[in-house]
């Protein structure tokens, strides 16, 4: 069975039935619907619906980017984990496509550079405070080597910082 007897009085299920043809939501309606249905999955073409199985969205590019930023923006722990490292990921992205631009560098430039290059560093830093990606990815995004390096180049360019802003502070 689909339903049970008791549906919300709210439920307009006479409407999905009369497109359908059958009368009446009884328990034979509701046994012609099942059969309706089984027929039409059993006619569909399996490749149609390949996207709507493996993806999260139907639709253009476009609207897909238009939903990855509202739940950017949205996002909560009740958002599925891998809409949300997508999110994540795009965001990533851009920061990174921003950096390049600043710097005037491409994909090619960045892979050539040195994995300690302070430029990188930057970025790398940038990429840890506005997302939670892990140290992985931005070791394999920004051709920086193993993750351990990044962590370490992190750590140090934070000591670093940390001594600058005190010395600062003795000058004031």
């Amino acid at each position: 069975m689909i339903w049970s007897l008791g549906h919300p009085r709210w439920l307009r299920v006479d409407r999905l039935l009369g497109e359908l043809g059958i009368p009446k939501d009884s328990p034979a309606g509701r046994e012609q619907l099942e059969q309706c249905l089984e027929t039409r999955r059993a006619q569909e073409d399996a490749d149609e619906f390949k996207p709507i199985r493996r993806g999260w969205c139907l639709g253009s590019e476009t609207f897909r980017k238009e939903l990855l930023e509202s739940a950017h923006t949205h996002a909560t722990e009740s958002h599925h984990a891998q809409t949300r490292r997508e999110t994540t990921e795009d965001k990533a992205r851009r920061i990174l496509n921003e950096e390049l631009d600043k710097l005037g560098w491409t994909g090619p430039e960045l892979a050539e550079s040195a994995k300690g290059d302070a430029r990188k560093i930057r970025i790398a830093q940038r990429l840890r405070v506005e997302t939670a990606l892990p140290l992985k990815w931005i070791a394999k995004e920004l051709h920086m080597g193993t993750w351990t390096h990044v962590a370490n180049r992190l750590k140090n360019a934070k000591s670093e910082n940390d001594a600058n802003k005190q010395s600062e502070l003795r000058l004031v």
